[in-house]
């Protein structure tokens, strides 16, 4: 049977959520989680299903990719069919031809499974690698220490405080209470915590959303900050150890996270909150064709 290439609509979110729930495992490969269709639900659900890719044989999804901005496809794979050989060429024809409507031309990047087979096609094909990033995680068998700061897990009261944090924390982040609200509604969400961390005066100074895949799945940071006036105290080792257990308490079996290798700041924040780095992992990356003038 031919792999075809799908987009879902909104109703069809769920089951692309649920392969992405049951392909996450303890040892796997940092990979698309649900928690990255959950983060992404904050521009709306329409927004969110016009960013999914599937590919599928014979009725049953194979691989899900997240559009994660226009030149940036995230990529999964179902772990039995990560060295098909009919599938990864599918996957590197349909991200090479703009026309296939998955990624545009110029220079775009895929995020894949690092033993996937469409790493090797990607690289034969002529994509680069591009700059690493660490993958870390935290087991979650032993009880989470305290964080040793006021932390208060966010409703929809409080979606100001989170929105204004993520705005501190991230230079042009486009965060608001209402992208707050859209996130919230997203099926994903169900499984999601929003923290937000305190100083002794009372202010919100951290903040991070986690994402749990289910019991005895990897639970999912993303996205974690420290207001940019209060860096440097320790808040964001707090604010990550909240997160952790939070997790815990959600059945997680343990926390992943991925951060550029470049921010030596983010890698010692989360190895300072439990956190231990797996082998970098790197994007492929297409680079502009120039056009003969």
């Amino acid at each position: 049977m031919a792999i075809v290439l799908g987009r879902p609509e909104v109703d069809g979110l769920g089951r692309v959520l649920d392969v992405l729930r049951e392909w996450q495992y303890d040892g796997a490969p940092m990979q698309l989680h649900p928690g990255d269709l959950g983060w992404f639900w904050r521009f709306g659900a329409e927004a969110t299903a016009a960013a999914v890719r599937t590919w599928g044989r014979g009725g049953r999804i194979l691989a899900v990719g997240l559009l994660d901005g226009p030149g940036l496809l995230r990529l999964t794979i179902a772990p039995d069919a990560q060295r098909d050989e009919e599938l990864a060429r599918q996957l590197a024809d349909d991200v090479a031809d703009p026309e296939r409507g998955v990624l545009p031309p110029g220079k775009v990047y895929v995020e894949a499974p690092i033993a996937a087979l469409v790493q090797d096609v990607l690289s034969a094909d002529g994509w680069n690698t591009d700059e690493p990033w660490t993958p870390l995680r935290r087991d979650l068998t032993e009880p989470v220490e305290d964080p040793g700061v006021r932390i208060e897990a966010i409703g929809p009261e409080q979606a100001h405080v989170r929105a204004a944090v993520q705005r501190a924390s991230f230079d042009g982040s486009t965060f608001t209470d209402e992208r707050w609200h859209a996130m919230a509604a997203g099926s994903p969400y169900a499984d999601a915590r929003c923290l937000v961390a305190y100083d002794d005066r009372g202010d919100a100074v951290a903040a991070v959303t986690v994402w749990s895949a289910g019991p005895q799945k990897p639970g999912l940071l993303e996205p974690m900050g420290v207001h940019r006036e209060h860096r440097g105290n320790g808040y964001g080792k707090a604010i990550t150890v909240a997160a952790a257990a939070a997790l815990r308490e959600l059945g997680s079996s343990s926390a992943i996270v991925c951060t550029p290798s470049s921010n030596a700041g983010a890698v010692a924040t989360y190895t300072s909150a439990g956190f231990r780095p797996r082998p970098e992992v790197r994007d492929r990356r297409r680079d502009a064709r120039t056009v003969p003038g």
